[in-house]
């Protein structure tokens, strides 16, 4: 079993806080959550997240215009830099004070950043003349604002920017020294102002304030009277920025942000009620649509490059949105769950993740793409555990809302309910491998409860244990039960026997978590004291004893008054789980930590740090005593709410000591670092862990493929036509692919003899197979190649070749898959619409060809053709000659098709061919 392990992708949250960010093809976006940076890629449907880690929360964030670097910036001002492309991360910087709002200029050679009442504009990261590597050099710092300064926006030529303030004014700024008259401050606003743009010819100032107004300013002469211009003829006028009109919005709720598009003149607005509008700003204001979120705010719009897509982030709900406003369709709507997640499971082919949360959903996750493909809203209370069936159709889950429930993910719906007999609340569930029995525990009675799964009728309750039911869990290989208790007992059932196979197991404390490997011989049990014991299930004798106390990293909570080594909370693991081969054990808990166990050594093989934001309780190690009062109280926990400038900011809804249901924004208590449940893919390549943040998933690290390419220097485009010159078609065809050239891939597929496409097929490697797919598919798309019946033929040697392959790894080839789908279902349109088009002409031609094999037959004597019947006219019967043409060519001119020699057919059947028709059936 592999170790490992590293961080892959972040499900279950898909933005809390922040600005999106757009790359500048628009194809991707960039999302916040939490303390990480999520990459949702929207034309491939695939998600990624950044590896690094904020200390806490992010507040805002860039890409510069190259897409090449990336900065983030925390809450409380630290910054780190990142390189995109790569994803590593170049420099930490704490800029000292709050950010809320850092943007690249489109030259990419300065980056504005908005702290407090001060713009500071810094260089790009570059290298100096001495090949220094200087990631940030403060350029100057931009005063005059007497609030804070909430946005930042660039002019076309990265010239001039304009900052808004709560202060209700705007000011513009030149980079340049020689320019410092350009300074004009923009004033006439009631509200905050919340952005600015520039007009695509930056002529046009927008102002955008909170309470919904729009001014435009432009750089005009004063407006004078004709009396007055009579008078002053002779002196010049000053021209300066002048307000030329003013518009509102008129909406129910405050103006949250806004955005510009200069290329189009779209203003997209996003408002307090949940309410979005985009209007069109040019020559007069017209609103073009108008739409609701929900009804909580929506604290961050933006808009691609292309001025198609609008995307919008809503904290409160945790909700992402991208809209294409002209189709008026969603491209991307998620949202994660409400509350904490409490169960996950792996469903049997490792493709999709279910998640249960305290808000009473369920929740299906992609995990090739890390989007969530269905909702199930049927329970009313909280969701206690869920299980696949093993055939993977059937979803069972558990929930305090006294039902255990069945869903079909075919055609997801839920099609069984179970009950007991009287109200109880279940916690545990537990699915028999044949998938023809389910049984559930609960807290409120000390029975196990049976049903059918196809009749839904309660088959029996088990009952011997003397305390409320913890756990139930069921093997791959047999109907053995294992069933765990506050009774301090575990004990193993027959299912279908209705007895217990061996004598209650006794532990020493209270189990919180049991598994059975999968082969049902051993079972692994959790218990209170920080141990986790593992006994053979035939005759109930330990095996091996974990010690899990040494192992646990528990991190301190904000209210203690000591570091978190003399702290003795969360030392115990209530989540455990088998590996797949049943020699690894994963066990986490309450606590900052996920542990892997190799249980025949019972030595710990590696531990996870699940997250390293500050920002929730029991991720700090030590106390920090610069922010402890003269009063002995920390800093953070007190209130300073009433100190805010806006009233829904000072405005307290909190529910004092509530830690769970309702809003997560109403609660007093912070948030708590744990890890409620973790699960093994079947794949044993990665695995999950639900947890405070939202769903981690591990993987081992499979882009390292070994290539015997790599190796070789001598990869170079000569060397690839050398081998294609020498008939080496499957080398060709890979270094191509190796040096990732389009022209090059290109010629060598259509240099490729047909006979041998076959051939080099079968020996294309795997790791190539995924690319060769995608590159025809593009090429088919994109350039609308001719070759049609070639690549065809291409394409069905893969997967003829590789379908088994494929079929194993269809996630990793949805892409490409996707896009031959496409390119096939457009030339079967095409070729329906000109059969259509051109059927009176294929049945004339069928028609023509019918009446040539009648009228004609061939004579060997005398090796001519002879009439034999329907005409009358020695001039309907030619004999076809190029020698004996008139103009003395050989018949190319259009619209003539040349016949069959030995069935020769006259010039005049074909003179009068309709050319388009001719030009749609070549096109074929």
């Amino acid at each position: 079993m592999r170790s490992d392990f590293k961080f892959s992708n972040l499900l279950g949250t898909v933005y809390k806080k922040g600005n999106l960010v757009f790359t500048e093809d628009g194809t991707k976006l960039l999302s916040p959550v939490g303390n990480r940076v999520s990459c949702f890629d929207l034309i491939r449907s695939q998600s990624f997240t950044f590896s690094y880690q904020h200390r806490k929360n992010i507040q805002c964030m860039a890409l510069n215009k190259q897409n090449t670097l990336l900065i983030s910036i925390d809450v409380d001002g630290r910054a780190i830099l990142l390189n995109f492309v790569s994803r590593v991360v170049l420099h930490h910087f704490n800029f000292k004070s709050k950010v809320n709002n850092v943007t690249f200029s489109p030259c990419g050679k300065y980056l504005a950043v908005a702290t407090g009442r001060f713009i500071q504009v810094w260089k790009t990261p570059d290298f100096t003349e001495d090949r220094q590597f200087a990631p940030f050099v403060r350029h100057r710092v931009y005063s005059g604002h007497f609030d804070d300064v909430l946005s930042v926006s660039w002019s076309q030529d990265s010239r001039f920017f304009i900052s808004t303030s709560k202060d209700m004014t705007a000011k513009i700024y030149s980079i340049e020294s020689d320019e410092k008259d350009v300074a004009r401050t923009f004033s006439g606003h009631r509200d905050y102002v919340v952005n600015a743009f520039f007009s695509k010819n930056q002529e046009i100032i927008y102002t955008v304030s909170k309470d919904g107004a729009l001014f435009k300013w432009e750089y005009t002469e004063p407006p004078q009277d004709e009396e007055e211009s009579d008078d002053e003829e002779h002196q010049p006028t000053k021209m300066d920025w002048r307000i030329t009109s003013k518009n509102y919005f008129y909406a129910n709720g405050k103006l949250k942000c806004a955005t510009f598009h200069a290329n189009s003149s779209l203003l997209v607005v996003g408002f307090s009620n949940g309410e979005f509008r985009v209007y069109e700003i040019g020559d007069d204001f017209n609103l073009i649509q108008s739409l609701s979120m929900g009804q909580d705010t929506i604290n961050t719009v933006n808009i691609n490059n292309t001025g198609e897509w609008l995307a919008f982030g809503s904290s409160k709900l945790g909700q992402l949105l991208v809209y294409e406003w002209q189709s008026e369709s969603y491209i991307l709507k998620q949202q994660g769950h409400f509350d904490s997640m409490n169960a996950l499971c792996y469903s049997p082919d490792g493709s999709r993740l279910v998640t249960g949360s305290d808000d009473g959903r369920i929740k299906i996750w992609d995990v090739a793409s890390g989007f969530c493909l269905m909702t199930f809203n049927e329970h009313s209370a909280p969701v206690t555990q869920v299980q696949f069936a093993k055939k993977g159709q059937v979803l069972f889950s558990s929930s305090l809302d006294g039902t255990i429930r069945a869903f079909d993910l075919i055609r997801f719906r839920n099609f069984r309910t179970f009950t007991a007999t009287s109200r109880i609340q279940f916690n545990c569930v537990a699915v028999d491998p044949s998938g023809e029995v389910i049984v559930g525990g609960s807290q409120d009675s000390f029975e196990i409860y049976v049903w059918s799964v196809q009749t839904g009728i309660l088959l029996d309750t088990l009952t011997g244990h003397e305390g409320p039911i913890s756990c139930l869990s069921f093997g791959q290989e047999n109907s053995v039960l294992a069933s765990a208790s506050w009774d301090k007992t575990v004990r193993i059932w027959n299912i279908f026997s209705r007895n217990q196979t061996v004598e209650p197991i006794e532990v020493q404390s209270d189990v919180l978590s049991i598994c059975m490997r999968p082969d049902c011989k051993e079972l692994a049990i959790s218990t209170l004291d920080g141990h986790i014991a593992v006994f053979d299930i035939e005759d109930a004798k330990q095996l091996h004893l974990l010690d899990g106390r040494k192992d646990i990293i528990s991190g301190r909570y904000l209210e203690d008054r000591f570091v978190s080594k003399n702290s003795n909370r969360g030392k115990y693991f209530s989540t455990i789980t088998y590996s797949f081969d049943g020699l690894t054990l994963l066990a986490a808990g309450n606590n900052n930590s996920i542990c892997m166990y190799d249980i025949d050594s019972e030595v710990l093989l590696k531990r996870f740090i699940v997250s390293e934001n500050m920002s929730i309780d029991g991720t700090s190690q030590y106390l920090n005593s610069r922010k402890i009062t003269d009063s002995g109280i920390n800093a953070d926990l007190i209130d300073r709410d009433g100190e805010n400038s806006d009233l829904e900011d000072r405005m307290d809804n909190t529910l004092p000591g509530a830690s769970r249901g309702g809003d997560p924004s109403e609660r007093r208590t912070r948030p708590e670092i744990k890890v409620t449940s973790v699960q093994f893919s079947p794949t044993t390549s990665s695995f999950a862990a639900a947890t405070t943040e939202g769903l981690l998933v591990y993987s081992v690290n499979q882009d390292l493929i070994f290539d015997p390419f790599d190796l070789d220097i001598d990869v170079t485009p000569e060397s690839t036509l050398e081998s294609l010159k020498e008939k080496e078609y499957l080398v060709a065809l890979v270094m191509a692919l190796r040096l990732n050239e389009t022209y090059l891939i290109h010629q060598i597929l259509e240099s490729i003899p047909l006979v041998d496409i076959k051939l080099v097929c079968q020996d294309v490697p795997e790791i190539y197979v995924d690319r060769v797919l995608h590159f025809v598919g593009e090429l088919l798309i994109k350039e609308d190649s001719p070759h049609i019946e070639f690549y065809l033929i291409w394409i069905k040697c893969m997967l003829a070749q590789h379908g088994r392959f494929i079929a194993a790894h269809k996630f990793e080839f949805r892409s490409s898959l996707k896009l031959l789908s496409r390119y096939l279902n457009k030339v079967a349109k095409e070729v329906v619409k000109v059969g259509k088009k051109n059927e009176f002409l294929i049945s004339f031609l069928s028609t023509s060809k019918n009446l040539s094999n009648d009228v004609f037959e061939y004579d060997e004597d005398s090796d001519s053709n002879k009439h034999v019947q329907g005409s009358n006219s020695e001039n309907d019967i030619e004999d076809y000659d190029d020698e004996d043409d008139d103009d003395g060519d050989d018949d190319d001119e259009e619209g003539w098709v040349k016949p069959d020699a030995k069935t020769a057919s006259g010039k005049d059947a074909f003179a009068n061919v309709d050319s388009e028709s001719d030009d749609e059936m070549i096109e074929i």
